[in-house]
């Protein structure tokens, strides 16, 4: 009885996001990838120019990528692939401005892969 009560209230305390492990990560998806994503979000992928370098997001340029809400999909990892693959057009934006496909840079299917890996862990809970 006492284990199932604590098993109980160890459930209460913990969100899901809190619960998430290595095993709820999209398929594919490796803490290193997630690392590897960081540094292209930061780097060669050009993220930060618009999202902030911690994508909080930047006034009348990108939004923040670090909380729930999300302007141009249900924020699944295959969404984000899109997404950054696609880009967002001006006639689609939701606050008026344009994301360029891979955000205008040279980025790779496996880096564009990895920077949605980054962007999906920052409104998910890190494994």
């Amino acid at each position: 009885m006492r284990c199932a009560l604590f098993a109980f209230a160890l459930l209460a305390w913990t969100s899901p996001a809190t619960a998430q492990t290595a095993d709820s990560l999209p398929p594919g998806v490796t803490a290193d990838v997630i690392a590897d994503g960081k540094k292209m979000f930061n780097g060669p992928g050009v993220c930060s120019a618009c999202h902030g370098p911690q994508a909080k997001g930047i006034g009348g340029l990108g939004p923040n990528l670090t909380d729930a809400k999300w302007l141009h999909s249900d924020g699944s990892f295959e969404a984000i692939v899109k997404q950054i693959t696609t880009g967002v057009p001006a006639n689609q934006s939701t606050t008026g401005v344009v994301m360029p496909p891979k955000g205008g840079s040279s980025l790779s299917e496996p880096q564009i892969k990895a920077v949605a890996a980054y962007v999906w862990s920052l409104s998910h809970a890190n494994p």
